[in-house]
């Protein structure tokens, strides 16, 4: 990455670099860590009262939950993590249709710049640091089609499929732990190329795609359908799992299947290939979006 595309974003004032200096100087892996016990506490009296203090705090609203009774969960992270009674994110149809893996917000959506990713107003990363630094990994997505979804502590949190597809590789890539809110995403430079993160790539109907499930302070936990609980450990080298395509060991997910979750909310960043997908005209950053819409479709098919 150019030296032009590392300096200070025009759109940082500084109010929110005296207001985002904390994310410096708290110990993020040791608050993480203590997340991670307090949100599996089974004691009736703490995890009922974060639980309502949370429900009350975001205006959480049950009646999509598959279990409405927030008394019914054994701990606080089995009721962030609620699953939906059926029907409550109808799922876009088609082969060539992309459909939004999450609940949240579009912080950004376009297409790469070669190796180049924007992540905020005048603020860029690199696509191949996102996938571990590995060129060759990072080469398929050069170019092509990207959006990366914002998910609020009250949103849903479970992440499910854009497109059916076949698991190729998994990587998990060590980080930081800093915030993914707005504020953070504008003053920290790279910052989904520094935070903790998962990868996980799929060949699919519409070519290669990723997901990149971005860890943050506080996101005690990602975990997948096919391998469990990823972090902890938080762990300080790149670990890589890949699979095959048929047979024992093969993982093949539809289309809104459920592939993983944040055990605490996060970012997800959607990639594919040069020249696979176009997204939908009217989905622009800032828009909320709701797992199950129609995010865009293949080239194509597009005509």
């Amino acid at each position: 990455m150019s030296d032009s595309l590392l300096q200070p974003s025009p759109a940082v004032t500084f109010g929110d670099r005296l207001r985002n200096l904390p994310q410096y100087l708290l110990p993020q892996r040791l608050l993480t860590r203590l997340t991670y016990r307090l949100a599996r506490a089974r004691s009736p009296w703490l995890k009922g009262a974060l639980t309502r203090g949370f429900i009350r705090h975001f205006q959480v609203d049950l009646n999509e939950a598959l279990e409405p009774d927030a008394r019914a969960y054994p701990h606080f992270n089995a009721f962030f993590t609620r699953a939906l009674k059926p029907g409550a994110r109808p799922l876009v149809a088609g082969e060539s249709v992309v459909c939004c893996p999450v609940d949240g917000a579009i912080s950004q959506i376009g297409f790469a710049e070669a190796d180049t990713l924007l992540q905020a107003k005048g603020r860029y990363f690199s696509l191949t640091a996102l996938l571990g630094g590995d060129v060759e990994r990072a080469r398929p997505f050069q170019g092509g089609a990207f959006a990366t979804l914002y998910l609020s502590p009250r949103d849903y949190h479970r992440i499910h499929m854009p497109s059916g597809g076949t698991l190729r590789e998994m990587v998990h890539v060590p980080g930081k732990l800093f915030s993914v809110s707005p504020l953070t995403t504008r003053v920290v430079p790279g910052l989904f190329a520094r935070n903790e993160r998962v990868a996980a790539l799929f060949e699919t109907p519409l070519g290669p795609m990723a997901l990149v499930l971005v860890g943050a302070i506080n996101v005690a936990s990602i975990e997948t359908v096919w391998a469990g609980e990823i972090t902890p450990p938080l762990g300080s080298s790149i670990r890589r799992w890949t699979y095959p395509s048929s047979g024992a060991g093969a993982a093949t997910l539809a289309k809104g299947e459920e592939m993983g979750r944040f055990n605490m909310g996060s970012t997800v960043i959607l990639l594919f290939g040069a020249e696979r997908v176009r997204w939908e005209s009217g989905i622009q950053a800032g828009a909320t979006v709701r797992m199950g819409q129609r995010l865009g479709q293949s080239v194509a098919s597009s005509g």
